[in-house]
């Protein structure tokens, strides 16, 4: 049975997207079979894999508005082991289209179904918000990994998704568990990024990755030639940093 991982976090710019195609990268690179699912409207993991979010069909939109859409039918290959279930820009609309379906909260989870028995990871891309996209890739989830910028503002939104988090285990998903806190943008030379690290480990203790993910531009520049930034820059910092995460993913329990 395969892990299903939501990344989710309701401030953007905190790496989501690039922690997902990074880590499944990462994980793919071990021999592992990995599924990557864009529930983004903005579509960073879609394009950054090489496809035009605007050109697309059958598309994660088409899996939560159908119910005649197979999940093995919209997955696209990225690179060796590693799958992507993309996005459309059609998706700005799923929230207020979703609200509208049966079981509005359940449809990606209804959707995995037995596909699940042949992947080992799925890892999946919400907004950067708590509607109903990030709610169904959550109710999907048995995981949550929650990417935390290393600034001070960036804290103060945690509590609010984890909140969000213990709502949808009560409600909708009783088997979800918080993986993990990880920081990203981490400058190991700065006061104040260490002190934001240093304080969430004060908080959440354990919850919080031994990894940090640090800044570096090789993250930056993959995306623009359509590869992870294990394949465009293998040696960076960063990318040692995602395979060090694959690793303790690979032995953490969820919380």
């Amino acid at each position: 049975m395969s892990r299903v991982i939501a990344v989710a976090n309701q401030k953007g710019g905190v790496g989501k997207t690039t922690t997902v195609i990074s880590l499944g990268a990462a994980l793919a690179e071990k021999g592992l079979r990995v599924v990557l699912v864009d529930l983004d409207p903005q579509a960073a993991l879609t394009a950054g894999s090489g496809l035009d979010p605007y050109k697309l069909h059958n598309t994660t939109y088409d899996l939560l508005m159908s119910d005649g859409v197979r999940f093995a039918e919209i997955l696209r290959p990225v690179h060796g082991n590693l799958m992507l279930a993309p996005a459309s820009v059609d998706l700005a609309s799923a929230d207020y289209a979703l609200a509208r379906q049966a079981n509005c909260a359940q449809r990606l989870e209804h959707s995995l179904g037995e596909e699940l028995e042949v992947v080992d990871f799925v890892l999946i891309d919400t907004p950067p918000s708590l509607g109903l996209l990030t709610v169904n890739g959550l109710t999907a989830a048995g995981e949550v990994l929650i990417p935390v910028e290393c600034q001070y503002l960036a804290m103060r939104g945690v509590r609010a998704l984890l909140e969000t988090i213990w709502l949808i285990h009560d409600r909708l998903q009783p088997n979800l568990r918080v993986l993990g806190l990880l920081p990203t943008m981490y400058q190991k030379d700065s006061a104040h990024c260490n002190q934001v690290v240093s304080d969430l480990r004060a908080v959440f203790k354990k919850r919080v990755f031994e990894t940090a993910i640090p800044m570096d531009d090789a993250l930056a520049e993959a995306p623009a030639v359509r590869k992870t930034v294990l394949a465009y820059c293998g040696e960076s910092p960063s990318a040692g940093a995602y395979r060090r995460l694959a690793d303790e993913i690979l032995h953490t329990k969820p919380q």
